[in-house]
């Protein structure tokens, strides 16, 4: 820049005549590693290292840019790494600040894009026409220390304003659509439950008229079933009535019947035994009032010792007993063989008595 160049003149080589200024510099993208600490919308610190990677734009319009902004300080300034620095942590605290946790780690792509968008529309409307910025470092330059720090202070504040009121107006956006999103989900929650509760009455009120239609179905049979199982009841009842009366009525008639014959039956026993004391009172009379010889005469009438003596002949049928007598004499001399068998006989029973 300077004589017979109208702005500046940006080229790889060249010669410097007297009356111009020139410098290098070196146009290599240079690496900026960062510690951020940064708070999400749920209020939530974290920290969040990042490496950046920032040059100028290889056209002649962006090195004229670069080059002027360079040309404002001292080659050993480090004004430009401070401004990336800057506008790198405060576009990365205000779009952290409008996600969750877990929004930026799910969305880490998105996230990195939205940084890096924020970041490169700072950087170039540092270098549009009009920004204040170029101004101030120029006054730095001329008016000393004390313009410095005015500058410096404007400059600051100027930021601090823009990054709050930017990062207020994204945090009221979030809220706001997380409250709409909330508002939402509750409005949905409630047509899905009033959606629900009016199918479950309405399955409910099915069910309660056809639990009416089955009782009354059910009422229905029962009568009709307890008119049926009743008469047929009844004819149960009298149909047993009349077989137990039927049966009542025989066995009163078998009882009649039976006693009428034991009656009967009692009375000719009756009249036989009176026959028969008649019968032995009148024997009694004739044998003069001889009840042994009245006995004999009943028994030898009725065959008694005919059977007496049947029975005898039937328990030794068959037997042929033996009869040794042994006789050692009589002390008078007199030997008599019956003397045994009589005695014998004299120790039965008499068959008559006198």
């Amino acid at each position: 820049t300077g004589a017979f160049i109208n702005d500046v003149k940006i080229s790889k080589k060249g010669w410097v005549i007297p009356g111009q200024r020139s410098q290098f510099f070196d146009i290599t993208p240079e690496n900026y590693t960062l510690q951020l600490q940064a708070m999400t919308a749920e209020k939530l610190e974290f920290n969040l290292p990042a490496v950046f990677t920032i040059g100028p734009k290889d056209d002649a319009k962006s090195l004229e840019k670069y080059g002027k902004l360079l040309s404002a300080k001292d080659k050993n300034s480090d004004h430009v790494k401070d401004l990336v620095r800057g506008i790198i942590e405060g576009e990365t605290r205000v779009i952290a600040a409008a996600m969750t946790m877990e929004e930026i780690f799910q969305e880490r792509r998105g996230f990195k894009d939205k940084v890096i968008k924020n970041v490169q529309a700072e950087l170039e409307q540092q270098d549009t026409q009009g920004s204040e910025y170029f101004a101030y470092m120029r006054k730095k330059t001329h008016e000393g220390a004390i313009n410095q720090a005015k500058v410096d202070v404007a400059e600051a504040k100027y930021k601090a304003d823009t990054v709050l009121i930017e990062n207020e107006r994204k945090i009221s956006i979030a809220q706001a659509e997380m409250t709409l999103s909330t508002k939402k989900s509750e409005y949905d929650q409630q047509v899905k439950i009033a959606a629900i509760e009016s199918e479950q009455a309405a399955k409910m009120r099915q069910a309660e008229l056809q639990k009416e239609v089955e009782e009354r179905r059910l009422l229905s049979e029962t009568e009709r079933l307890r008119v049926q199982h009743v008469a047929k009841a009844t004819a149960e009842f009298e149909a047993a009535k009349a077989i137990a009366n039927a049966k009542l009525y025989t066995a009163q008639k078998e009882a009649e019947a039976e006693l009428y014959k034991k009656q009967k039956d009692a009375e000719g026993v009756l009249a036989l035994y009176n026959a028969q004391a008649e019968g032995i009172k009148n024997l009694m009379q004739a044998f003069g009032g001889d009840r042994q010889a009245a006995l004999q005469y009943v028994m030898i009438e009725r065959g008694v010792y005919q059977q007496l003596a049947k029975e005898n002949a039937q328990a030794i049928q068959g037997l042929n007993p033996k009869i040794t007598v042994w006789n050692t004499g009589d002390p008078n001399g007199n030997v008599n063989n019956a003397n045994p068998i009589a005695n014998i006989f004299q120790s039965l029973p008499p068959l008559f008595d006198k």
